[in-house]
């Protein structure tokens, strides 16, 4: 089932893709559209929504991708048909251009596709934002459903994901253990060290071990700092579903 505008700008909000909304919200005498209708064009062109189609449509998305080149953000025109479209038709129609910025997405880095992960991510993919989860184990990443905000990477070495982040990823390490967690912290804080969250899964002892062989890698002891270990505001028990609604709540908590 197709969907509609608004659903549409939601999905495109996520995914950080600015967008304009088309309405027609009036027509008068021979017009190929009605009154209500909707459509969606982004830089690319038409996404969703039909405005009557042939050259008023056209008209109508070249003046949008306009808008989104640094035009108006919010304009209402009347196109007489004939005189400023070119059709043998002589009727008005009034268009309603709406442009929706998305700005930067949230965007959730996840290194690890076990089994908080896989509570984690079904809770956070409803959320506002960009998913990349990655893992070694191929099999474990076929496990998640295929969702539109969520991209699985299947890779060498955990830390190789590094390359996907960006200075305003809030980061999760949730691997195997500290062994494959101590590259992917490593390289987060050499590359972002002003990364807004870097939590990792565990418990006081792992974070004393962790901590100890940052620092024997040159990392800062004031970056080491900021790692939340455990990660998750201290709800909930030791189920995979308990400790994901755990670690979502911080990172909304974290975002404010």
């Amino acid at each position: 089932m197709p969907m509609d505008a608004w659903e549409q700008i939601a999905a495109l909000r996520r995914e950080g893709i600015d967008a304009v909304v088309v309405t027609i919200t009036a027509v008068r005498g021979s017009v190929p559209g009605q009154a209500g209708a909707k459509a969606v064009i982004t830089a690319g062109g038409l996404i969703s929504g039909n405005l009557g189609g042939g050259k008023v449509e056209a008209k109508a998305i070249d003046h949008a991708v306009a808008m989104l080149e640094g035009g108006e953000s919010c304009v209402q025109t009347t196109w007489n048909l004939q005189r400023d479209v070119g059709m043998t038709c002589g009727g008005e129609m009034t268009f309603l251009f709406e442009r929706v910025t998305a700005g930067e997405p949230w965007h959730i880095a996840i290194f690890g596709a076990g089994h908080v992960s896989q509570a984690l991510v079904p809770v956070l993919a409803t959320l506002a934002c960009r998913i990349d989860v990655f893992d070694t184990r191929a099999d474990w990443l076929d496990r998640f459903q295929n969702r539109e905000n969520v991209v699985l990477h299947s890779l060498s070495t955990f830390e190789a994901g590094v390359e996907f982040l960006q200075a305003g990823s809030f980061v999760l390490s949730i691997t195997q253990g500290h062994s494959s967690d101590r590259p992917v912290l490593r390289e987060v804080l050499r590359r972002f060290p002003e990364i807004p969250f870097l939590g990792v899964i565990g418990s006081a002892s792992k974070r004393a071990v962790l901590m100890r062989e940052l620092r024997e890698d040159g990392i800062a002891g004031e970056l080491i700092d900021e790692i939340i270990c455990p990660v998750g505001l201290p709800i909930g028990g030791n189920d995979p579903s308990e400790i994901a609604i755990s670690i979502a709540a911080q990172l909304l908590e974290r975002r404010g």
